[in-house]
């Protein structure tokens, strides 16, 4: 990818070189520029580009979440209540969900994507739940470490899938 970089570098300056102001420089494009083509952007052009693409401004500012982890970790938690994410920071956390209006336990969710790379270790969940008194109150919150572990392999199946079906 370096190298790649350092082409288009060299031949951009070459070009700048040149006189003829009216020359067109129509270069086909390589994969990534034409995947974030087809995956679009979030902030415009030269902006972050969501799931799998590149960003000139990313590389800047040290953005460090693996793209597959991110998009794995929104399609887990489409049906919650967000109240915070940060693609930037690689942190999503949901706020208490019921699977059924009528069910007796509920679970929340903070979610840390770490580093750039797709591993085991680049995902950590904290998982809560709570069960509903006879009161109707909802009890204390408790820390889930299976079902925190359930959702971590989730993430990385859905990560991987996300990852080879983009054959890369």
């Amino acid at each position: 990818m370096i190298r790649l970089i350092a082409a288009f570098g060299i031949m951009a300056l070459v070009l700048s070189a040149c006189n003829a102001s009216n020359l067109e420089q129509d270069y086909p494009k390589n994969r990534d520029e034409v995947e974030a083509e087809k995956v679009g952007s979030l902030t415009g052009e030269g902006g972050f580009v969501l799931f799998g693409g590149k960003s000139k401004s990313a590389a800047t500012e040290g953005i460090n979440v693996n793209a597959y982890l991110w998009r794995a970790t929104l399609d887990l938690v489409h049906a919650m209540p967000v109240m915070s994410a940060d693609p930037f920071g690689g942190t999503v956390i949901t706020d208490w969900y019921a699977v059924e209006d009528s069910a007796k336990r509920r679970f929340k969710l903070n979610i840390y994507i770490i580093g750039a790379e797709l591993r085991s270790d680049g995902v950590r969940v904290a998982a809560f739940t709570q069960d509903m008194g006879q009161n109707g109150m909802w009890g204390e919150s408790k820390n889930n470490p299976v079902l925190a572990r359930e959702i971590e392999d989730k993430i990385l199946i859905k990560a991987r899938e996300i990852k080879y079906k983009h054959g890369r």
